[in-house]
C-alpha cells in the first residue's frame, strides 16, 4: 500500500474553480433611461422654482412686518464666531449671537450680516413683539425694503421649466406623427 506524497502536486480537477461569463452586462433601455432623466429634471426644476419663490415672498414678508410692527430693543452680543470660505482657507465673515430680554424672558438667538463685535457690546436692534427670533439691527432695517429682485431667478427658472416643457410635448407630438404614418409602399 503506497501513501501519498506530500511533495506531489495535486490533480488538477475537471472543474474550473470559477465560472466566467461573457457578455454579462444588461442590455440597457434607453428610452427608460431618457424618461427618468427628463422625469428628475422636471421635478428638480419644479422644486427649486417653487422654492425660491416661496422664499423670496418670506424674506419680502419679513423685511415688511420689521419695518411696520418692529420694536426697537437693545441686545448684547454674547459672542462671534469665525465663518470660513472657499476652501476654508480665508474668512468670510463672522456669526454673531445677541441676548435679548423680552416680555420677561431672556432670548438667544444669530444676529443677521457678517461683521464682528467684542462680547458684551450692546447695539440697537428691531424685533417684532411676539417673534423676539425675527431679529436684525435697526441700521439694517432702516435700509431695507421688500423687493421684486427676489423673483428675478425664480422667474427665469419657470421660464425655461415652461420652455422645456412646451419642448417635450412638441417632440412627443412629432414623435408619435411618425409613427402614425403608414410606411411607404416597397
Amino acid at each position: 500500500m503506497t501513501t501519498p506524497d506530500d511533495t506531489t502536486p495535486p490533480e488538477p480537477s475537471a472543474r474550473p474553480l470559477t465560472v466566467l461569463r461573457a457578455g454579462g452586462g444588461r442590455d440597457i433601455n434607453t428610452h427608460v433611461v431618457v424618461r427618468v432623466v427628463v422625469a428628475v429634471v422636471l421635478v428638480g426644476l419644479t422644486a427649486l422654482t417653487v422654492g425660491l419663490f416661496i422664499a423670496g415672498v418670506h424674506k419680502n414678508s419679513q423685511i415688511d412686518n420689521l419695518r411696520q410692527h418692529g420694536v426697537p430693543v437693545q441686545v448684547s452680543v454674547t459672542g462671534c464666531m469665525g465663518l470660513l470660505g472657499g476652501s476654508g482657507s480665508n474668512a468670510a465673515g463672522y456669526s454673531c449671537k445677541v441676548a435679548l430680554e423680552s416680555g420677561g424672558h431672556r432670548y438667544v438667538d444669530a444676529l443677521p450680516g457678517d461683521s464682528f463685535y467684542q462680547p458684551g457690546t450692546v447695539l440697537h436692534a428691531v424685533t417684532v413683539a411676539g417673534d423676539p427670533s425675527l431679529i436684525t439691527l435697526a441700521s439694517t432695517v432702516s435700509g431695507e425694503h421688500a423687493s421684486g429682485r427676489v423673483f428675478i431667478l425664480p422667474t427665469i427658472l419657470l421660464v425655461l421649466l415652461v420652455l422645456f416643457v412646451v419642448f417635450l410635448l412638441l417632440w412627443r407630438q412629432r414623435r408619435m406623427a411618425r409613427s402614425s404614418r403608414p410606411a411607404p409602399p416597397a
